[in-house]
């Protein structure tokens, strides 16, 4: 399954602080009906993402019955984004 789509960096400051951007919701759904092949527990899915020229490999979180996508800090200073900041962002998730 593949995904493209844009969105605005946001920062969450819980107790571990993260950085995240927010599948929107068509593709919120297209991921929750594969969840049940490709979750490894706690509803996070693996996958690969692209942001730019810039690779790596995560996990979406489930939130509030969407998918978020973790920046970590290493990506974003690669990439040369930060908070508010609007991104493309390319999915890959293997079914």
């Amino acid at each position: 399954m593949e995904l493209e789509f844009s969105g605005e960096v946001w920062y969450w400051r819980g107790p571990a602080p993260w950085y995240f951007v927010t599948v929107p919701e068509a593709g919120c759904r297209e991921l929750a009906a594969a969840s049940g092949v490709v979750s490894y527990g706690w509803g996070m899915i693996p996958a690969n993402v692209r942001i730019g020229q810039i690779a790596w490999s995560t996990s979406l979180w489930p939130k509030d019955g969407a998918y978020i996508v973790p920046l970590k800090s290493d990506v974003r200073r690669k990439a040369g984004v930060d908070d508010g900041d609007a991104v493309t962002v390319r999915l890959t998730v293997d079914l």
